[in-house]
């Protein structure tokens, strides 16, 4: 037989390989790593999540013209009461009322405007009028009814705001 082959087999086996210390940088690396993605995860998650929520916002707003336009012949029909019958006037109550609760139930609620002070974000300006019977800075009538879709402003409110007469010492 062949020696070479042959050995003690105490001569055979390597000494322990002592482990390398780690290096602390590759550690802090990845929780930054692990940190950053995870804030991106959730951050693009907001994000779809807003989409879905405003996703039917440029219908609404069109539908929103569409009620107006029904509450506006409403209006009409029940100023000329002899011209249009009862049942036209009902059967548009009952459409309107239908509209509003489809409306409300995608998140689409009216702006409280009149009376209210006025907030550029929520209304719109059309006109200014003295008042020494309203707060300055209040609207005292609405032309255009504003509504916001989930708390965010699809359309303004159309205003009317008092200015104060009375000057204060």
């Amino acid at each position: 037989m062949n020696e070479d082959i042959e050995q003690d087999p105490q001569e055979v086996v390597p000494e322990p390989v002592k482990p390398e210390p780690v290096d602390d940088g590759y550690k802090d690396k990845y929780v930054r790593l692990l940190a950053e993605f995870e804030n991106a995860r959730k951050r693009q998650e907001r994000e779809r999540s807003q989409i879905i929520k405003y996703a039917h916002e440029e219908i609404v707003v069109e539908l929103l013209d569409v009620f107006d336009d029904l509450q506006r012949a409403l209006a009409a029909a029940k100023a000329k009461e002899g011209g249009a019958g009862a049942g036209v006037i009902k059967g548009l109550e009952m459409v309107a009322m239908k509209l509003q609760d489809i409306l409300k139930k995608y998140g689409v609620m009216p702006i409280e405007a009149v009376g209210k002070p006025f907030d550029p974000h929520m209304h719109e300006p059309l006109m200014h009028e003295a008042s020494g019977e309203h707060p300055d800075g209040h609207v005292m009538e609405e032309f255009q009814k504003g509504y916001t879709l989930s708390g965010r402003v699809v359309r303004t409110a159309k205003v009317k705001v008092a200015k104060n007469t009375k000057t204060e010492n």
